[in-house]
């Protein structure tokens, strides 16, 4: 049995408070926010305002990371440092530098280290993945990631003094919606080399950061990509469609769609002695009928993890790609250019540092704002 508390009680927290009934081996045993009237309905559990005081308690062997972005470095570093099973909600960090730190702290290797990444159960991008690196669609040779369907109203960003601020948050759109996109996109194509994005901040909403990103990627074989995202769209899109060497595959509206080449696109381009002809394609519906456990699905991973050895869903480790991914499309906007990968992250640290310097925002907080986080979810 996994004794576990959960830190942060806000919209993720609670929910994930709500889900533990259905995680096998798992006991919930404490749980900590630094707001007192938050643990008011939880007094079946130890309850903690400190976190390094819940990590020291004894009481749990295991913490799920439920709180602001920035705080995912601090006290996971503090509960890897003393000897927990880690899983951080994501990103893992707003920074490179700061997942640097916090993957440097990992260094028990027996400690379970894990990241949210709940769309990677879902059987649809499991499937896209499959048929990417098994090769059926050939050497990629473009990629296009649309994902507009996050619209958030001006009472959203009110919810909390910390949403869309440099100094809280890190970003808007690429750190909060998007972690779960950018880590499918490279988990299913891989890594570019190099991005050019234009990042408008503040352009649908009354908030300092991004809420509307557009981002050309580059890849080491030549592969070219566009990534799209904002916050500011409705009714929005999401859409992935990637381009190979063997055909075209589409994922939208919750349909797989492979349109497969009979024969190498690049052998037919130069063996075909008509100038007009095109490769004979197979059109294929590739059926799934659900998403997945999601976070559920996570969690008991973690469990598993934790006493059977099983391998994890989401290692955190490899949350650190979405976060550079981020950070590079806002220091491409930040520098006005083409930022090559891997970034340097001392350098975008120090872009960042800047930002919260020199802000001379005013965030407007309300406490009439109505969360029904089901409708977060696509």
């Amino acid at each position: 049995m996994v004794r576990l508390g959960i830190v942060g009680l806000g919209n993720m927290g609670s929910g994930h408070v709500a889900g533990m009934n259905r995680i096998k081996r798992c006991e919930l045993t404490a749980v900590c926010d630094i707001v007192p009237e938050k643990l008011e309905r939880y007094s079946q559990f130890k309850t903690y305002t400190d976190s390094a005081e819940m990590i020291r308690s004894g009481e749990i062997d295991a913490i799920l990371l439920a709180v602001p972005h920035y705080d995912h470095t601090t006290i996971g570093i503090d509960a890897l440092n003393n000897g927990l099973h880690v899983l951080t909600e994501k990103p893992i960090s707003v920074h490179k530098a700061d997942c640097e730190r916090l993957i440097a702290a990992h260094t028990d290797k027996s400690r379970v280290f894990a990241a949210m990444f709940n769309q990677r159960t879902d059987p649809f991008y499991k499937r896209i993945r499959a048929i990417v690196k098994n090769g059926e669609l050939g050497e990629i040779r473009r990629t296009a990631c649309v994902a507009t369907n996050w619209f958030r109203t001006e009472a959203y960003y009110a919810s909390g003094g910390w949403r869309a601020t440099w100094a809280g948050e890190g970003g808007g759109v690429l750190l909060n919606q998007c972690p779960h996109t950018l880590d499918l996109f490279q988990w299913i194509c891989g890594m570019p080399s190099k991005i050019r994005a234009t990042c408008n901040f503040g352009r649908f909403h009354n908030i300092e950061v991004e809420d509307d990103v557009t981002a050309y990627l580059q890849y080491a074989n030549g592969a070219t990509g566009v990534f799209i995202a904002t916050t500011g769209e409705a009714p929005g899109t999401s859409r992935l469609e990637i381009a190979g060497d063997r055909g075209r595959l589409v994922y939208e509206d919750d349909r797989i769609t492979f349109d497969r080449t009979e024969m190498s696109v690049a052998e037919f381009c130069q063996t075909s002695s008509e100038s007009f002809a095109s490769p004979a394609t197979w059109q294929c519906h590739i059926p799934e009928h659900s998403h997945g456990p999601q976070h559920i699905g996570i969690l008991q991973n973690f469990v598993d993890a934790i006493l059977d050895g099983s391998e994890l869903i989401a290692p955190a480790e490899e949350g650190i790609h979405s976060v550079e991914l981020a950070n590079a499309m806002l220091y491409s906007t930040f520098t006005d250019s083409a930022v090559d990968l891997p970034i340097d992250s001392a350098a975008y640290e120090a872009a960042l540092m800047e930002k919260i310097k020199t802000s001379r925002f005013k965030k407007t907080v309300r406490d009439d704002v109505v969360v029904d986080l089901s409708k977060s979810f696509h």
